[in-house]
């Protein structure tokens, strides 16, 4: 048995993932309501932030793993040094629960990722954009930022000025506006005995800085590829990490830049449940278990995933209409989490297709027609 400290839908993916392995799932979260309790019948109900919770949890299972990165290290590690495996380790996942932490580390290993400078929480310290900068400028939140949350676009200097005056507990950024011409992830796992294994470069699709789509493979060369498979390579041996890891990218004029970092399953692997002869959940499930790790392999020429985001209450068009509208699409795989309330922008549930196409246009054509139709049951938020 292991455990999972969190209940949303990558929680609910792993426990879905766990059923085909034998595995059983416990979870630590707040309500009976979320997704992956629904799924499971073994559920700690505590907050996944409650580290009281996260003991019971371990009354329960040796193996513990994550859903998100809000992880308050200092508080587990007692139930580390008390025999509790954590998957990713907690020295592994320390400087990735902050972006300014994971942006220090890239430095270090003089990994490209955007010029960025920490915002000081005292307000009277003074701070120095580089002249060459220029505004739009990006502000994020240290911790804590998901789904567009803690970030803000700043425009100009006044609206700096703004920014820079507005009392927070929370530690910001500011980053070095970036022009790209893709967005790329990659998935990747490290098992115990230090061997990667890696989901195909996917390209992703942003609306309102939340990932609409995906698209499976990445239409890019043998450099770009080559480049972000050694990044891979080179942080999770540096952070001895054992888990499962997404890695986001910008890549354009000014070459390939780390965007993020997430120490576990992501938005952007979820083609992988479809498309792949071992899925992203499927990857934790063996290595937190235990369990021989099997290769990824990519099963079709390509895929596509959009996300299905909650729409304001006036939608004309009824949830239950939409999904038996959207399970009229031939060929298309409907994953739904299952949540208790459809709000404005809540990732709802997800779409994959399998695309037939074998070359890179085309294969972009045939999402595009697809999307399309997805689009016209339901929207973007």
């Amino acid at each position: 048995m292991i455990g999972v400290v969190g209940g949303g839908q990558l929680a609910m993916l792993l426990v879905e993932a766990g059923k085909k392995r034998d595995v059983d799932v416990v979870v630590q979260t707040s309500s009976k309501n979320d997704p992956a309790a629904k799924k499971t019948k073994q559920v700690v109900l505590h907050n996944p932030t409650d580290v009281e919770g996260t003991e019971l949890l371990a009354e329960k299972a040796r193996l513990i793993t994550f859903e998100n990165e809000w992880v308050d290290i200092p508080s587990l590690l007692s139930l580390q040094n008390n025999g509790v495996s954590f998957v990713p380790r907690l020295q592994s996942i320390r400087p990735l629960i902050n972006k300014i932490t994971q942006r220090e580390l890239l430095n270090s290993l003089d990994i490209p990722c955007p010029e960025w400078l920490p915002i000081p929480l005292e307000k009277s310290s003074a701070i120095e954009i580089p002249s060459d900068w220029g505004f739009p400028l990006m502000a994020k939140a240290a911790k804590g930022g998901y789904d567009g949350k803690g970030t803000k676009i700043i425009k100009n200097l006044k609206q700096l000025q703004e920014f820079l005056l507005i009392e927070t507990e929370e530690q910001w950024m500011l980053e070095k506006w970036i022009t790209f011409d893709k967005e790329l992830s990659i998935v990747s796992s490290r098992d115990s005995k230090g061997i990667i294994r890696s989901l195909p470069i996917v390209e992703t699709y942003q609306s309102k800085q939340v990932c609409d789509w995906v698209l499976a493979p990445a239409d890019i060369n043998h450099d770009v590829d080559l480049m972000v498979r050694n990044i891979v390579s080179s942080l999770l041996a540096e952070l001895d990490y054992v888990g499962v890891i997404a890695i986001e990218f910008f890549y354009g004029s000014e070459g390939l830049l780390v965007n993020e970092i997430a120490p576990r399953t992501h938005n952007s692997g979820h083609f992988s449940i479809d498309a792949c002869s071992s899925s992203q959940f499927d990857q934790q499930i063996c290595i937190t278990s235990g369990i021989n790790v099997p290769s990824p392999e990519m099963l079709v020429n390509g895929a596509l995933m959009a996300n299905l985001l909650g729409l304001q209450s006036s939608y004309p068009i009824t949830l239950s209409q939409r999904l038996d509208d959207l399970r009229g699409i031939p060929g298309l795989n409907v994953h739904w989490y299952e949540k208790e309330e459809e709000k404005e922008g809540r990732k709802l549930g997800h779409v994959t297709y399998l695309l037939n196409s074998k070359d890179a246009l085309s294969r972009k054509k045939e999402a595009l027609d697809v999307l399309k139709a997805i689009r016209s049951i339901w929207p973007t938020s």
